[in-house]
């Protein structure tokens, strides 16, 4: 069987281009993930709940459900604003506790 020494120095040299982009992808991405789950700890672990989906769903929406209450105290609706700022309390209270 004969070498076909072109093809076969193109391939490897194709091959090296790709395991490094690969390499390059992996070190960008991993560092970026890295940061993401090291800030998901320090976050979970001051506010003593866990990192779970479900955790953190929940914070999202008390954090969302506060900013309503804040947006309905700026715009002067009070009874709206209490109401959304209690069920941010609420979720949040028993989140944490």
């Amino acid at each position: 069987m004969q070498d076909n020494g072109f093809f076969n120095r193109l391939g490897e040299r194709l091959g090296d281009a790709l395991r490094e982009l690969v390499t390059l992808l992996n070190h960008l991405f991993g560092g970026t993930f890295s940061a993401a789950q090291d800030f998901i700890d320090g976050l979970t672990a001051s506010l003593g709940i866990s990192d779970s989906l479900f955790a953190m769903l929940m914070l999202l929406i008390g954090l969302l459900m506060l900013y309503r209450g804040l947006r309905g105290f700026l715009r002067g609706a009070v009874i709206g604003a209490l109401i959304w700022t209690l069920l941010g309390l609420t979720i949040l209270s028993w989140l944490i506790a």
